[in-house]
């Protein structure tokens, strides 16, 4: 059965674009080769190097003229919100991995990645709470990082704090100059950054230079919180430049589990030793476990009988067990906060207690209900200080 496969592996965020390819391929490879199941996926690889106006004609095309019923794919809501209308219109089904702002719903999407309650909410949380809440926004100027500056002024301010500036460069954009000198300016209390790709890793590479961060020899201690911050990132930005910063995640490869110990060994046999996971990729191979027990369990490719069974799929991820809230697409995920540390890897410093039922549209912002417990301390900024257990809004 033929299946769109659709990433950017070369552009902007190529990083980020080669890592759910290869998740996507891991575990279409897997399934093809497993007894369970009387099908094999045909993955119809497709490349849009990043220009979101490629995306549409590509899944229109594969739609109509390779007889693709499902695509796995797309990183940023640019990307996303280019295909919905596509898929709609002709019921396919877009599997989309990435983690988002939210406030959408689609019959013809299943979001694997994040929703907004489950790593912007617990990110500003844990760092208004931790560090205090007066923070410098600075993004890359498209939907996702509107949004989530959006959510993470909300939180801030309902902790007494403000968005001291919030801040814009165009994607791929690296003129990252005048952020690093507002920054030494106004003195945040942390920097959140949803800034992707090149422009990203420029911008780590100049706040380390400046002496600004938290593992830098100056005299100012500013830490940067991100949503998108991965394992590939921080091998691509380097050490001393991709070391202590925050990251809300639902995957980190250094998880302890079989399921994700299994994963990571697999990724690295497949693409090389040197190759890291990542919750881009972990997304991406969970979105094929998931498509695959849909369907036979389906037995049909249609949008709608899909959706019918989708409900009743559970699946054993390297992040933990995952299941489809069938009230609105989007997926059961366990939040997680980490600090990158040398060696491209994470340690997880706080962890809900169990999934989180996404709530896209933010309708129990206030009051949400499930706890961070903390990790222990020598691996977090300021390793001096207790952690305190955590509600996502007080």
């Amino acid at each position: 059965m033929p299946i769109g496969v659709l990433f950017s592996t070369t552009g902007p965020y190529a990083t980020v674009g080669e890592a759910m390819l290869n998740g996507t391929l891991l575990a279409v490879e897997e399934i093809n080769n497993s007894p369970n199941f009387d099908f094999e996926l045909a993955p119809l690889v497709r490349n849009p190097a990043g220009e979101t106006a490629e995306y549409a004609s590509i899944c229109r095309d594969l739609i109509i003229n390779s007889g693709v019923a499902h695509i796995v794919g797309c990183y940023t809501s640019s990307s996303r919100k280019a295909i919905v209308p596509v898929v709609e219109k002709y019921d396919g089904l877009l599997w989309y991995p990435s983690h988002y702002e939210g406030f959408e719903s689609s019959d013809n999407v299943v979001y694997l990645g994040a929703s907004p309650n489950q790593h912007i909410v617990p990110l500003a949380q844990y760092m208004a709470s931790r560090f205090g809440a007066r923070v410098y926004c600075c993004g890359s100027d498209y939907i996702w990082p509107w949004e989530s500056n959006r959510v993470m002024r909300e939180i801030v301010e309902n902790f007494g704090g403000e968005v001291l500036a919030e801040r814009y460069l165009a994607v791929g954009s690296t003129e990252v100059t005048g952020l690093v000198e507002e920054i030494r300016l106004l003195r945040p209390d942390f920097v959140f950054n949803t800034l992707i790709g090149e422009s990203s890793y420029a911008f780590l590479r100049a706040f380390r230079e400046a002496g600004l961060g938290t593992q830098s020899p100056g005299d100012v201690s500013i830490p940067i919180a991100s949503c998108t911050l991965c394992e590939p990132e921080l091998r691509t930005i380097g050490d001393p430049a991709a070391l202590g910063h925050i990251t809300s995640s639902v995957y980190f490869q250094s998880l302890d589990n079989p399921q994700n110990h299994a994963f990571v060994e697999n990724y690295k046999t497949r693409f090389g030793q040197q190759k890291v996971t990542s919750a881009d990729a972990e997304a991406s191979y969970n979105s094929v476990h998931m498509l695959a027990l849909a369907l036979r369990c389906a037995a049909s490719t249609k949008a709608s009988d899909i959706l019918a069974v989708l409900g009743d799929c559970v699946y054993d991820a390297p992040q933990g067990r995952i299941r489809i809230d069938t009230e609105n697409n989007h997926c059961y995920l366990t939040p997680r906060i980490g600090i990158s540390r040398a060696g491209a890897e994470f340690a997880v410093i706080a962890a809900a207690q169990k999934p989180i039922k996404p709530d896209p549209f933010l309708a129990s912002l206030k009051g949400a209900a499930f706890m961070l417990d903390a990790a222990r301390d020598q691996d977090q900024p300021d390793g001096n200080r207790q952690q305190p257990k955590l509600r996502v809004v007080s």
